[in-house]
C-alpha cells in the first residue's frame, strides 16, 4: 500500500507502518484507533488505516511458530539437533524472526529455508534430497538451441512451445455463506509479440469468463459464481498460448547510455513504497559498480551482486513496506524480491528497468510462479533479465556467452500474466488484494470482503498442444 501524500494520515501512517516492521503491534493498534478517530478522513484514508490492521493479521499468519516448534521442524531433517547449534545458527540469523509485543515469532518458511541458507546446515540433513528446482535454473540444450536459432536466424523470438493451460481457483467450502456470489480473478496471459502470441479462451467454469483488455498491465479472467452450503467453490479457464523464447546478443561496445526520454522516465524513478533510493541502497550500489560507466558493464555487475543473494521462500508480498530495501538486508529473497532489489539498483543507475512475472512450467512435472523484469539497453531496446536464474555454469566446448543467457534471453517455458506491479484490475477489486504486488495466483471476493490465502487453493495444469492445433483430450 503506497503511502498517502495528502490527508490526515500523512503523518501518521508512515509511523503506523515503521512500528509495525518493528513488532510494536499494540502500539500500532493504538495508533490506529487515534488516527480513524481524527475528523475529516475520506475513504481512501481510511482503508489505509485499517489495512494496517489486516498487514499485522497477516505477519502473524507468516510467523506462526515459536523458537520450539522451529526447532522441531529442524529435527525433522536433522534428528540429533543441539539446542547449541539452533542457537548459534540463530545467532548467525539464520532463521528469519520478528519480535511481536516483546514475543519472538519465527517465520513459519525459516526452517525450510535454513538449508538454502547454510551449507553447513544442508551437510547435516540425514537424508540428501536435491531441492525442488525448476530444470532451465541449469544451463541445458534448450538454452543452446535458442542461441542458436537466434544467432541463426537473426530473430529475437525463436523456438515456439505452444501450450493449453488450465487454472484452478478452489474457494474452501462455508468460506462464504451459502446463497452469496464469490467474485474470483485468475490471471491471464497478456499479448507480447516475440514472447507470447496467438493466446485462445477455450473455455471457462462458470461460463462467461470476462477477459481484462490488453491494456490491462496485470491481466486477468473474472468469474462469478453463488457459494453452495457445504461445497468448495471452483473457478477454471482453460486457453493455448504460444511461447517464444528470446535472445539478444549484446554486444556490450554497442550499449550506449540512454537518453531518458518521457516515455522512459518511469522507468528510472523512484516507485514508493518498493522501489525507493535509500541510503543503504546507494551505499550498495558504489560497492559494486564502482567507477564503471558503461551501462551493460553495470547491469552485469548489478545482476551479478543480485544473483549471490540466496533464494528463499518469502513473506507475503503485503506484509513488507519496502520489498527492496527488506531484501538487501534479509540476505536472501525470492524471485520477486531480487527482481525488485536489481530493478531498483539498475534505476538508481540511470538504466531503465520494468517488472514482469507470471507461471513457469517444464516438459515434465515441476512448474512455479516467477517473477522476472527488462531492462533498456540501446541500441537493443528493452529485453529480459532473470536474476533469480542468474548466471548460468557453461560446460566444457559451450560458448562462454551463454553465462549470461538471462541477460538479455529468456527460456520458452513462462507464461507472464503481468507487465508491472500493484496494478488495477478489469474489473476492479472492492477489497484490498491478497496479494497487493504481484497477481499469480489469483484474488477473490464476497460482499463481505476479501477471501486470504488461508481460504482458497490454486493450481495450474498444462500440456503441450500438437502443431496441428489445439488436443481436444
Amino acid at each position: 500500500m503506497a503511502v498517502p501524500t495528502t490527508g490526515a494520515t500523512t503523518e501518521a501512517l508512515p509511523a503506523i507502518i515503521a512500528q509495525i516492521d518493528a513488532g510494536h503491534f499494540q502500539a500500532a493498534n493504538a495508533a490506529i484507533d487515534a488516527a480513524l478517530a481524527k475528523p475529516g478522513l475520506d475513504a481512501t484514508e481510511r482503508e489505509r488505516l485499517t489495512f494496517q490492521r489486516e498487514r499485522m493479521r497477516r505477519i502473524r499468519l507468516d510467523f506462526s511458530l515459536d523458537a520450539d516448534a522451529a526447532r522441531a521442524r529442524v529435527r525433522k531433517q536433522i534428528p540429533d539437533l543441539t539446542d547449541a547449534e539452533f542457537a548459534r545458527w540463530d545467532r548467525a540469523g539464520l532463521f528469519e524472526h520478528l519480535t511481536i509485543d516483546g514475543r519472538t515469532c519465527y517465520f513459519n518458511r525459516a526452517p525450510g529455508n535454513l538449508f538454502r541458507l547454510s551449507e553447513e546446515a544442508r551437510q547435516r540433513r540425514a537424508v540428501q534430497t536435491p531441492f525442488d528446482d525448476g530444470p532451465n535454473e541449469i544451463l541445458n540444450d534448450h538454452h543452446r538451441a535458442v542461441r542458436r536459432e537466434a544467432l541463426a536466424s537473426g530473430r529475437t523470438g525463436v523456438a515456439p512451445n505452444r501450450v493449453e493451460v488450465t487454472q484452478t481457483l478452489t474457494v474452501d467450502a462455508d468460506a462464504v455463506p451459502a446463497g452469496e456470489t464469490v467474485r474470483a480473478w485468475i490471471p491471464y496471459p497478456r499479448a507480447i509479440p516475440g514472447q507470447q502470441e496467438g493466446i485462445q479462451l477455450v473455455g471457462s467454469a462458470p461460463a462467461g469468463a470476462r477477459i481484462a483488455p490488453e491494456s490491462a498491465l496485470q491481466r486477468t479472467a473474472y468469474l462469478e459464481k453463488k457459494a453452495v452450503a457445504g461445497q468448495p467453490t471452483v473457478f477454471s479457464i482453460t486457453y493455448d498460448v504460444t511461447v517464444l523464447a528470446q535472445y539478444h546478443r549484446i554486444d556490450p561496445a554497442r550499449v550506449t547510455a540512454e537518453q531518458i526520454t518521457p516515455a522512459l522516465a518511469p522507468y528510472v524513478a523512484e516507485r514508493p513504497p518498493h522501489i525507493v533510493f535509500t541510503d543503504d541502497l546507494r551505499a550498495f550500489s558504489r560497492k559494486v559498480v564502482g567507477d564503471e560507466k558503461d551501462p551493460y558493464r553495470i547491469a552485469q555487475k548489478l545482476f551479478a551482486a543480485v544473483d549471490r543473494i540466496p533464494w528463499a521462500g518469502a513473506r507475503e508480498y503485503s506484509t513488507l513496506s519496502n520489498i527492496s530495501d527488506y531484501t538487501l538486508h534479509a540476505g536472501h529473497g525470492d524471485c520477486g524480491e531480487q527482481t525488485l532489489l536489481l530493478m531498483t539498483l539498475l534505476r538508481l543507475n540511470g538504466i531503465p528497468t520494468r517488472w514482469q512475472s507470471g507461471w513457469i512450467f517444464s516438459d515434465a512435472s515441476y512448474n512455479n510462479i516467477h517473477d522476472w523484469g527488462q531492462l533498456y539497453l540501446p541500441p537493443y531496446g528493452w529485453v529480459p533479465m532473470d536474476v533469480t536464474f542468474g548466471q548460468l555454469q557453461p560446460a566444457s566446448g559451450d560458448d562462454p556467452a551463454l553465462r549470461w543467457f538471462y541477460l538479455g534471453g529468456l527460456d520458452a517455458y513462462r507464461i507472464a500474466f503481468n507487465d508491472d506491479f500493484s496494478q488495477p484490475f478489469v474489473p476492479a477489486k472492492t477489497f484490498p488484494r491478497s496479494e497487493t504486488v504481484d497477481s499469480q495466483r489469483g484474488e477473490v471476493e464476497w460482499k463481505g470482503g476479501n477471501l486470504y490465502f488461508d481460504q482458497w487453493d490454486y493450481h495450474f495444469d498444462w500440456h503441450t498442444v500438437p502443431a496441428q492445433g489445439r488436443s481436444d483430450n
